[in-house]
């Protein structure tokens, strides 16, 4: 049997050690590891869910706590040279999520530290979190001699579950502050103290008490820490590329190009080399399935009712400018959606202009994008994703793909009369600002299910331009209308020059004016030139 058929992935496992003593697939960040334990005494690094935060704290314990052995044949051993081993105390607060009140944060953070509390002869529980971390750091370091290593991985973890909750946040925000408080007091005995989270939090001790923590989430060296690079995918993850070709009947060319549009496009730094979704690929590879791993349990309710609060354009997603303080910033403190979009990994960083200083984000990846749209496509438009696709989107992707506009009108025309949701269709129209800004969210919704280019509101000479959506051969310039006729629609296009900018891209460029009825709720009907 070849060896790449037996090939262990690591789905569920964050864990150095078991990794590697496992046999399991592991891309090499060993260097990268080194480096950042030699950046600061304090430090931060902040990256979306499921990205590998939990198994970089995992191989910075093991490295601290000497285990020389695991790291044989990685990159870290042309680098490290003492190999000291030190005392660490490895926090993981996703284990104090969903408490409901104060009493059981303590107590699930009190649970949490007990191991450790038996391990240096403390009892601890009629300390304070805070201090029973505080006597483990002072026992710690007088039994061993040596400085503390502090590890507290998804450090924003209890405090997420009540962020929309003013009251619980700030209660909860006092019993975290005492928490981490002893990291600034005792200083003088930590040789390293690394924390990872989703959200920059303001107002919490690590962001003001501990005034010297650097924040790494941005820097261009850190940038791939977490994720895998192309060149990672193509050299250590060639095999599990051919493998999952072969199962689906590709060639691996055409295999790396779906993946790099389904998982590819995480930036986190303005120059720095894009990553993959570690978790997507990995189940990828192992399932031999392109599915939307990162969205098993959908597009969180909380992200949903902030892009509300904030009157977010869902529709501008792409393409958006804005400078770091904009989307680097406390999620507490947050003026717009945007920090939370970024940090969440809804949206990425696709290009900085160093001279503006001002960096350009964009949805990372098609399974970003479907996952994010199946979750609206209900609240905006009262449409389930999955009847979206069924019912419709594909109809008219085939359609488009065929260069028959008209074809894709029809099928477009058949599904919106005949929607099983139309009572939620109907409300959510009723509800709209405007009839036309509503088809124009509901299509922009429908066609990114897809992965179509789909943008709206696009700003041209003239004015304007409802939708442009480009196909591989064909742009398409749409103008779309609640009253008056289709042809009028048309003429607007032509009379503003709506489709100048895309004549000279070297494609085929279709204009179309679109009549709703609005009684009727579907199209009524469209001209094309």
């Amino acid at each position: 049997m070849d060896n790449w058929m037996e090939r262990r992935y690591p789905i569920g496992i964050q864990t150095f050690s078991e990794i590697i003593r496992g046999g399991y697939v592991y891309v090499d960040k060993t260097d990268l590891v080194w480096k950042l334990q030699k950046m600061s005494k304090y430090v931060f690094l902040s990256r979306p869910r499921r990205f590998g935060k939990s198994l970089l704290s995992s191989t910075l314990h093991s490295f601290f706590a000497g285990e020389r052995e695991l790291f044989e044949g990685l990159k870290v051993m042309e680098l490290e040279k003492e190999w000291k081993t030190y005392p660490v105390l490895h926090i993981d607060l996703s284990m104090a999520k969903n408490t409901t009140s104060t009493t059981e944060l303590r107590q699930a953070i009190l649970r949490l530290l007990k191991p450790y509390g038996k391990m240096y002869g403390i009892e601890g529980q009629d300390m304070p979190p805070g201090g029973f971390l505080s006597e483990l750091i002072h026992q710690a370091y007088e039994q061993t001699g040596r400085q503390v290593v502090i590890i507290i991985d998804e450090y924003d973890a209890p405090l997420l579950d009540v962020m929309h909750t003013k009251d619980r946040l700030d209660d909860y925000r006092i019993i975290m502050q005492e928490f981490y408080q002893p990291l600034k007091a005792n200083e003088a005995i930590i040789r390293f103290c690394f924390l990872t989270g989703i959200t920059k939090m303001s107002q919490l001790s690590i962001f003001s008490t501990l005034n010297n923590i650097t924040n790494v989430s941005l820097l261009p060296e850190f940038a791939t820490i977490c994720g895998i690079t192309e060149t990672e995918l193509t050299h250590v993850l060639a095999t599990d590329i051919a493998r999952l070709a072969a199962a689906n009947k590709i060639t691996d060319e055409e295999m790396r190009a779906k993946l790099a549009m389904k998982y590819d496009g995480y930036h986190f730094a303005g120059d720095a080399e894009g990553v993959y979704n570690p978790f997507s690929l990995m189940n990828a590879f192992a399932t031999k399935r392109l599915g939307n791993y990162w969205f098993e349990t959908g597009t969180p309710t909380f992200l949903i009712k902030q892009l509300q609060l904030f009157h977010t354009d869902i529709t501008n997603m792409d393409d958006i400018e804005a400078p770091a303080i904009s989307f680097d910033r406390p999620t507490e403190a947050m003026t717009s959606v945007l920090p939370l979009l970024y940090q969440a990994g809804y949206l990425t960083i696709k290009d900085y202009d160093p001279e503006s200083d001002i960096y350009t984000l964009s949805i990372p990846n098609g399974e970003v994008r479907v996952g994010y749209v199946d979750g609206l496509l209900p609240t905006y438009a009262g449409l389930e994703g999955g009847d979206v696709q069924i019912g419709f989107a594909l109809k008219f992707w085939r359609a488009l793909k065929k260069d028959d506009l008209d074809l894709a009108l029809r099928e477009m025309q058949t599904y919106l009369a005949s929607i099983p949701y139309v009572e939620g269709f109907k409300k959510k129209l009723a509800e709209a600002a405007t009839a036309e800004g509503f088809y124009e969210y509901t299509l922009y919704l429908i066609f990114s299910m897809l992965n179509v280019y789909v943008r709206t509101q696009v700003k041209c000479r003239g004015g304007r331009i409802d939708m442009v959506v480009k196909m591989p051969n064909t742009t398409y310039v749409f103008e779309l209308k609640t009253n008056g006729t289709a042809a009028e629609a048309l003429a607007q296009i032509d009379a503003r020059d709506y489709a100048l900018p895309y004549q000279t891209e070297g494609q085929k460029v279709v204009k179309a004016g679109i009549l709703f009825n609005l009684q009727t709720r579907t199209v009524e009907n469209w001209a094309i030139a």
